[in-house]
């Protein structure tokens, strides 16, 4: 296979392209509206669609769903009536580390909203995943992610009452859990981590500012302390848009 001398690592081999060299149209202008963007500084406009179909002389609707799909993968976003380019994914460690850590780490000020703080008898499935006794109390921690202020993601935490009776009254909303929970002497132990992709339904998308159509990282995570008690069940959100996560292996 003859790979291009400026072929990136990280980038789809051969640009993408198939071997029988067909390539849909509005893909060969995805390509190099993608270029244009690399050449453009975050925050810049890109020209209208009208401009673009005179200048790659294909059809306005060609040069929507290629710019359709840089949005998906947020390299463009939308700012009012025009297009932008966007900035880097926020890049999340696979970790035993709070969101606040890893926004910050990339120079971004994290943030959270507070949508719901409620308490209600621990359900049989939840009890099930996690260890915790059925009916027993265990709050619910709903809040919006923010970074710099715009809103990435959605996160629901289910703890016992019993471990955090105060968690109303001691905790402020728009601070690290973790943070919380270690200045309370809990450590984390160990964890149990899942990832999947889902569209966000209708209340999330309302709630995190994004098309329903847009793209999600979810992720579940079960965490327990350091004498195997269980600590935490996560259900968290994350644009696809705006974040892409990492992990350190080691053989």
């Amino acid at each position: 296979m003859d790979y291009p001398n400026d072929q990136a690592p990280g980038a789809p081999v051969r640009s993408g392209i198939p071997e029988h060299g067909r390539v849909p149209k509005y893909y060969a202008v995805k390509a190099r509206i993608d270029r244009l963007v690399g050449e453009l500084g975050e925050g810049s406009a890109i020209p209208t669609e009208r401009d673009l179909s005179e200048r790659y002389e294909v059809a306005r609707e060609t040069v929507r769903q290629a710019l359709r799909e840089l949005v998906l993968e947020g390299k463009l976003r939308r700012q009012g009536r025009g297009t932008v380019v966007a900035g880097p994914k926020l890049a999340q460690p696979l970790s035993l580390a709070s969101y606040t850590e890893g926004v910050r780490r990339q120079g971004r000020t994290p943030g959270r909203a507070l949508v719901t703080l409620d308490r209600f008898p621990c359900p049989e499935p939840l009890a099930a995943e996690t260890g915790l006794t059925r009916g027993e109390p265990v709050w619910h921690l709903e809040r919006v992610l923010l970074a710099d202020d715009e809103r990435v993601g959605l996160e629901s935490t289910y703890v016992a009452v019993a471990r955090m009776p105060d968690l109303d009254t001691a905790f402020d909303p728009d601070s690290s859990f973790y943070a919380h929970l270690a200045a309370q002497g809990i450590a984390f132990g160990d964890a149990d981590e899942r990832i999947e992709t889902v569209l966000a339904t209708p209340r999330e998308a309302l709630l995190i500012g994004t098309p329903p159509a847009l793209p999600m990282l979810l992720i579940h995570r079960v965490s327990r302390d350091t004498e195997g008690r269980p600590l935490e069940r996560v259900r968290t959100l994350y644009r696809g848009d705006r974040f892409s996560f990492t992990a350190h292996l080691q053989g």
